[in-house]
């Protein structure tokens, strides 16, 4: 099984869920460390069940609106506890089309490399604000077990978007200092 059918069976095994719903989790909560997009859950969902990982159960939203509701199975249960278990691969080096193009900089003006940098730091700020008032959600009360991998990863989040922006703010002083 890929990678994303564990994540799609960690989710699932959080809460059931509509593939709908799924999507949207890819979308925000998952999206600083994991994409996939509804083209990619749908078939992967159909594996699921075909393996006997998840099930589904038609519910009625409205009058006539179906739609699936996928749980985990034991089975699932049991791979996902396996897969989870596993010691982790070598560290990756991430794809980042950022900093890809920065490393062809001397094709650009030095007014066009500094409102690239810009507007990176704008969206990293922007992001930051977001992943901020995220955690102070945890911070009035204690942090339910279901919810501790989401609390670590988003403090990991923040920090890495700090040094980020720090990095960013950095290369703008050398880019406006550089003769």
């Amino acid at each position: 099984m890929n990678t994303l059918g564990y994540a799609i069976l960690g989710l699932i095994n959080k809460q059931n869920i509509t593939g709908y719903d799924l999507t949207k989790i890819f979308n925000d909560s998952v999206a600083d460390f994991w994409s996939a997009n509804q083209s990619q859950i749908y078939p992967e969902l159909k594996k699921l069940v075909q393996a006997g990982l998840i099930q589904y159960e038609i519910v009625i939203q409205g009058e006539v609106l179906e739609k699936k509701l996928y749980s985990i199975t034991e089975k699932g249960k049991e791979e996902l506890q396996l897969w989870i278990s596993e010691d982790e691969p070598p560290l990756s080096q991430n794809k980042d089309i950022f900093k890809l193009r920065i490393y062809f900089a001397e094709h650009l003006s030095k007014e066009q490399l500094l409102k690239k940098f810009m507007r990176r730091q704008e969206k990293c700020e922007n992001l930051l604000k977001r992943y901020r008032t995220k955690i102070n959600e945890y911070q009035s009360i204690s942090v339910a077990p279901e919810k501790l991998g989401d609390f670590i990863l988003l403090k990991g989040a923040i920090s890495h978007l700090e040094s980020h922006i720090a990095w960013i703010h950095e290369s703008i002083i050398d880019i406006k200092t550089y003769k």
